[in-house]
């Protein structure tokens, strides 16, 4: 399997990180933008999209701040995604930080999911 590269993204958004902490941190918050469907039974997390499933565990979470998961298809790697809430110091503006994974060749193809999922969450906030 090939190496898979890092890659980061931001996303400016108009909400509040106590309100966006649920929406990336809960399996309901989850389900609103993120899959279709998100249960979770202790760290473990199942993913729903379109009749496929994906699990990933918890790996780190910290209240009101950032939420970090590794698909259980890559146990035992380093790899991660990870969201985080930013809140610049002085101007207050938030942003959501995005750290992923994927294939040099699928890079891309990460960034536009993320772009649309991101755009979903906005909408369910009304921030769009």
């Amino acid at each position: 399997m090939d190496e898979k590269v890092k890659y980061e993204l931001e996303f400016p958004i108009h909400a509040s990180p106590a309100l966006l902490y649920q929406y990336i941190s809960t399996p309901s918050g989850l389900s609103e933008w993120y899959a279709d469907n998100v249960n979770s039974r202790g760290e473990i997390f199942k993913f729903i999209w379109d009749g496929s499933e994906e699990q990933a565990k918890l790996l780190t979470k910290k209240s009101g701040e950032r939420i970090k998961f590794r698909w259980l298809e890559d146990e035992g790697e380093s790899y991660f995604f990870e969201i985080r809430i930013q809140v610049d110091e002085i101007t207050k503006d938030v942003s959501i930080m995005i750290t992923d994974f994927a294939e040099e060749d699928e890079v891309e193809e990460g960034k536009m999911l993320w772009e649309n999922q991101i755009s979903d969450l906005k909408q369910v906030l009304g921030s769009a």
